[in-house]
């Protein structure tokens, strides 16, 4: 079991990123709030989750251990592969999951691709027990605050090989489009990603 790599960052894409680790690259699948995080030539360390299957193994890398032990929890829910987990973690902060699971917010649960009304109900059903304490904030909800996501979205683009001037173009097209409280970064980022994709 890989439970963490630390190196120096090679390469990022859309979805993964190629950490060097003793002269080995590996490619460590990744939610685009983490790949945000990454610069390439700079060492950083990612929890990883090893998943085996009969014809791959894939590892997946996190900013953190909660973010990974989330990641195996929802795992263990009946339907919730690695690829579906993932995707949680990529429309919603850990805080922000384990809110929805302990509140029964199969609403918020659903904005997830893949999982759809009976798949939310049995996420809130299996998991609501093991979900762990909620972090709450001052407002009575968790996530992420709205202050400094333009430039976390911008750094993640430009890391990811967009120029600073399409970074800048996508931010400001994405800042339109919010409208009442602000979602989580890694949402933010795919609307951007989304953009720039229809403009190369």
């Amino acid at each position: 079991m890989i439970a963490s790599v630390r190196g120096t960052v090679i390469a990022t894409g859309p979805d993964h990123a190629v950490v060097e680790v003793g002269g080995v690259g590996l490619a460590v699948q990744c939610a685009p709030g983490t790949l945000a995080e990454l610069r390439v030539g700079q060492e950083t360390r990612l929890a990883t989750s090893l998943v085996v299957r009969e014809d791959s193994l894939t590892l997946y890398g996190f900013a953190d251990d909660d973010a990974k032990a989330l990641f195996e929890l929802l795992q263990t829910a009946s339907g919730v592969g690695p690829r579906l987990a993932q995707a949680v973690l990529a429309v919603h902060t850990p805080d922000a999951v384990r809110k929805a699971i302990a509140n029964g917010d199969t609403a918020a649960l659903t904005r997830v691709p893949g999982i759809g009304k009976k798949g939310a109900e049995r996420l809130v059903l299996e998991l609501r027990d093991r979900i762990g304490p909620v972090a709450v904030g001052p407002d009575g909800a968790a996530g992420v605050t709205s202050g400094a996501w333009p430039e976390q979205v911008r750094q993640a683009l430009v890391g990811l090989g967009w120029t600073a001037g399409q970074a800048d173009q996508a931010v400001a097209a994405v800042a339109e489009t919010v409208d009442g409280p602000t979602p989580p970064v890694p949402v933010l980022l795919k609307q951007a990603i989304r953009l720039l994709g229809r403009t190369r």
